[in-house]
């Protein structure tokens, strides 16, 4: 018998918007950027990543570049991917457990 397995992704299981905003809160929570645009780019390539890059005013090669787990995509990029993406960055203060 033989298993025919395919390596896990993420974007795989990111079609509804809920699936969406908790895998990029979890992102965050955690803290690591690397990850944070990793995650980012796991709801583009979910979105399809052409259709994104264009709306953020892109390449799809750059955008694939920057969102990648080596990459390291400047603020300004980030900003566009997400308002294509329709996301809002928001803020809130971080309450510490005393």
């Amino acid at each position: 018998m033989s298993l025919d397995l395919k390596p896990w992704d993420a974007a795989d299981h990111l079609s509804d918007e809920g699936a969406i905003l908790a895998y990029l809160e979890a992102a965050v929570e955690d803290g690591d950027p690397a990850l944070i645009a990793a995650a980012i780019g796991d709801v583009a390539r979910a979105k399809g990543m052409t259709e994104v890059a264009m709306e953020a005013g892109l390449s799809r090669e750059s955008l694939y570049k920057s969102l990648s787990a080596d990459g390291n995509p400047s603020f300004a990029t980030v900003l566009k991917v997400l308002r294509a993406l329709d996301i809002d960055l928001s803020f809130k203060r971080h309450v510490s457990a005393a």
